[in-house]
């Protein structure tokens, strides 16, 4: 259902700071051709926390008409009120996305039980197949395996985004989960160890503006050509690190501008552009990558 490549797609604005829907087109244009294997719109790189409601649906929809089947599309839809991702989930419902991706709730650390009981009510709002979300490092709360493992066991609860970089907790999750429950890393260093360890995939922030290679070197280790897979990792491994010398979004949206993918680079309040310190740190990882 979920595994390969997945891209963590930004969101374009326009030099006014609207949504550049033009832009969006191109991108998921971009990620066809070059055979991503999936698209996550508006999920924390898409800059979910500043989008509207309405402008949050819109991308998604607008995300779904521009693949046209092509690609499956899944929609981020993390809050920190239940109620707020259940509304996401109930307007999203029948939009043809393949999936929602919900990262835990931030800044309010519920309990262990507290997920638990989030991600049920989510579950239960609608059929679309759930991913959960784990990023500690941005939310201040860590789910568990033994959450996960318990979730896992709800209808609808298909797979999880683990952005953790704990590589030890993907033979756990595959003890707990069992062998059909989808694991994909959230985190582009660890990610190809992630998948020779048993893992399905990954939801990446590279796959931005490297989506061939990306697509390329999953593909490779999904037939288990592992030394050519690796040869790529490495070419891209300064990337998977120096896109995130900033917060990201910031650093691949500045480098998706640089590459041409996007007019403008923009970001919204409070995230600011690329740091004029940082830029050639990036623009050197690009090329390091090959890519510039």
């Amino acid at each position: 259902m979920f595994s390969g490549s997945i891209v963590a797609l930004i969101t374009p604005f326009k030099a006014d700071g609207e949504v550049d829907f033009d832009g969006l087109q191109k991108l998921v244009e971009y990620h066809v051709e070059a055979g991503t294997d999936g698209i996550v719109a508006v999920g924390t790189t898409g800059e979910s926390a500043t989008l509207t409601i309405e402008e949050h649906v819109k991308v998604v929809n607008k995300t779904v008409e521009f693949a046209d089947g092509r690609i499956p599309v899944i929609a981020g839809t993390g809050a920190n009120a239940t109620h707020e991702a259940v509304t996401f989930s109930k307007l999203l419902a029948d939009s043809g996305i393949a999936g929602f991706l919900s990262v835990t709730p931030y800044y309010n650390k519920p309990t262990q039980e507290g997920l638990f009981l989030h991600y049920k009510a989510i579950a239960e709002a609608s059929d679309v197949p759930l991913i959960l979300y784990n990023v500690p490092g941005r939310t201040a709360v860590d789910m568990q395996p033994e959450t996960v493992a318990r979730l896992s066991k709800l209808d609808n609860i298909v797979a999880l985004k683990d952005a953790t970089g704990d590589l030890e907790r993907i033979a756990i999750h595959r003890e707990l989960c069992g062998e059909d429950f989808i694991l994909l890393s959230g985190d582009d260093a660890t990610g190809l160890d992630f998948v020779k360890l048993g893992g399905n995939g990954v939801i990446s922030v590279t796959n931005n503006i490297a989506a061939k290679d990306m697509a390329d070197m999953f593909h490779l280790a999904s037939e288990g050509k592992y030394e050519e897979a690796e040869a790529i990792n490495q070419r891209l491994m300064t990337l998977h690190k120096n896109l995130f010398i900033e917060a990201s979004p910031i650093p691949v949206k500045w480098a998706a501008q640089k590459l041409g993918l996007i007019e403008e680079g923009g970001l919204r309040l409070p995230l600011t552009t690329l740091s004029e310190k940082s830029q050639p740190i990036v623009e050197q990882a690009l090329t390091d990558a090959h890519i510039y």
